[in-house]
């Protein structure tokens, strides 16, 4: 088929959800695209350092990398069509890539929480089976645990793509400002049946699982660590604090994403428009912050660097 045949018969969405864009779209572009650079430096900056010192070439660390490239992806998914929108007087796309940026954005947000399940068991193992640490956490496993954080999040989507297409399209109008959970919504559905089940299965496998696995490990660590000396408790909560702010705040975010688009709470768009913005905007700056200052090792690391190029900056 002739491409321009298929670009006149492609299907385009409008977004809906901005604010007042043509009076403040300078100021939105400003903001988010400042956020993107910071975004993109702050997780670069502490990838890097784990990459290059050898020292921290462990499972714990390797794990706080993975989770810094994920929010990399995660960010680029959504922030150069967004600054785009901003500075266009249509801020539309079309449906096929609306579906492929709404797979990707939850296949990330899936990875996410399995990346922090990956590093609950490696916690888990160092404070209640030191051991055998050794041998359970080896590098094998390390990237089995890697390869399954980011392949099988996706592979339950799959499934969605197809579901999506047995549905014509009755809206072309979606209520957001990037596509979600909300491109449900310019579909025809006489029964939302089978959605809302196979929806449930996907929450239950990417989210509910993996946080009940987390606590599951925490509480555990949180008995032994009890039980143990004073040293054992406070190696206990520098080790495991870090995760468990990631994991709630973005569970904090994810419900957000999952109440309001999926079961059409009535928003006030102005607010909704702010707290979709809080998604992909505070939780990707929130992870190098909260690693880099509470993580000991990479913490000194950075100042080494930082204090390092302060110097050569005084010498010259």
């Amino acid at each position: 088929m002739d491409p321009l045949t298929d670009e006149l018969n492609a299907t385009y969405i409008t977004f809906g959800g901005h604010v007042e864009l043509h009076k403040y779209r300078f100021l939105y572009f400003t903001i988010m695209f400042i956020v993107y650079v910071l975004i993109i430096c702050s997780n670069s900056t502490i990838f890097i350092l784990i990459w290059v010192q050898k020292r921290l070439h462990k499972p714990m660390y390797i794990f706080i990398a993975a989770l810094l490239f994920n929010s990399l992806l995660f960010s680029t998914v959504i922030y150069p069509k967004l600054l785009v929108d901003f500075l266009s007087e249509k801020q539309i796309t079309s449906l096929s890539l609306c579906s492929l940026q709404s797979f990707t954005y939850y296949s990330l947000c899936g990875a996410e929480f399995l990346l922090l399940s990956a590093m609950a068991y490696d916690r888990y193992v160092s404070i209640c089976k030191p051991l055998q640490y050794d041998i359970i956490m080896g590098n094998r496993n390390v990237i089995i645990l890697l390869i399954l954080a980011w392949v099988l999040p996706a592979c339950q989507l799959v499934p969605s793509l197809f579901i999506s297409k047995s549905y014509k399209v009755c809206h072309l109008t979606l209520n957001g400002i990037f596509c979600n959970n909300a491109i449900s919504q310019v579909f025809c559905m006489d029964s939302r049946a089978s959605y809302v089940v196979y929806g449930v299965f996907i929450v239950l496998n990417t989210i509910f699982l993996p946080m009940l696995f987390i606590f599951f490990t925490y509480t555990k660590i949180l008995i032994i660590s009890y039980r143990s000396s004073v040293n054992m408790r406070k190696k206990a909560a520098k080790t495991c604090s870090p995760h468990l702010l990631v994991l709630i705040s973005f569970s904090c975010l994810c419900s957000y994403d999952i109440v309001i688009a999926r079961l059409k709470i009535d928003l006030d768009k102005t607010a909704r428009f702010i707290m979709t913005l809080q998604v992909v905007l505070y939780h990707p700056l929130f992870n190098p912050i909260i690693y880099g200052l509470k993580v000991e090792q990479i913490r000194t690391h950075l100042r080494k660097i930082f204090s390092h190029e302060k110097h050569k900056v005084n010498v010259c």
